[in-house]
């Protein structure tokens, strides 16, 4: 072996084991984040923490202490939130599945295709107007536009309106359209493509849901399911097909 090999070697074994890196408080958390993420805040980190999202270690004071492994996790759901617009429902799915995290959080990954979307008994959390514009940075205004065209339906609870989480979902996206000069008015043909949608797997599956037999009700429930995420592929596969012929025009 040469002398600068050797040299090379030594060097290698004689190399102090890295350090691991330290943990971060929410506020250096946000501050990371923010460079991708422009709308990232230390309420909205906190809000993904109370849905289980992530789940950082505490100090004896009650202070949220942040590992690598939970920043690349908020990573990976903050792009699934901006890129593909899943519902958090979802996206708990796709991180409780595992194998894909660590590409979708250094940007490698490519989407699951095999998503189910969970239509039972998903959508118990309740937000004000005000948690609704704070979480998804849509004006007062906008949702009520929203909220007129029938893309959100939120209930009236003591006077007050209350929307769900696929409600704030919805809210986001369409904020992130309006951004591009798509208004409210004009997302009304989402509103009736879906509504046909709907009636096409309501004729295809009353017959399983009107059965006395609870097991052809739930598979009636898992057929429902199945087929919400392959239509929601479809549209995806038809839509990226046509703005690739627009971008070739």
């Amino acid at each position: 072996m040469a002398v600068s090999d050797r040299r090379e070697a030594a060097q290698v074994t004689d190399a102090p084991p890295a350090r691991p890196r330290k943990a971060l408080t929410i506020g250096a958390v946000a501050t990371v984040l923010s460079k991708e993420f422009d709308d990232v805040s230390i309420s909205k980190i906190r809000y993904l923490e109370d849905q289980k999202l992530v789940s950082p270690r505490r100090t004896a004071g009650g202070y949220r202490l942040y590992s690598q492994a939970d920043v690349d996790r908020l990573r990976t759901i903050l792009r699934l939130q901006r890129d593909e617009f899943l519902p958090l429902r979802v996206i708990r799915q796709e991180l409780s599945g595992g194998p894909s995290i660590s590409g979708l959080s250094s940007g490698t990954g490519s989407p699951n295709t095999s998503r189910r979307a969970k239509l039972i008994g998903t959508s118990s959390s309740r937000f004000s107007l005000e948690d609704v514009t704070e979480e998804t940075g849509a004006s007062a205004e906008f949702i009520g536009e929203l909220a007129e065209f029938g893309l959100v339906e939120p209930r009236i609870e003591g006077g007050a309106r209350i929307y769900d989480e696929t409600d704030v979902e919805i809210v986001r996206a369409a904020n992130e359209l309006a951004k591009s000069g798509v208004g409210a008015r004009n997302l009304r043909l989402f509103k009736t493509s879906a509504d046909r949608e709907v009636q096409l797997i309501e004729a295809l599956l009353a017959p399983k849901f009107a059965s006395r037999n609870p097991q052809r009700r739930k598979e009636a429930t898992e057929t429902l399911e199945r087929m919400a995420s392959v239509l929601s592929e479809l549209k995806h596969a038809l839509l990226v097909r046509d703005l690739r012929r627009l971008s070739r025009s």
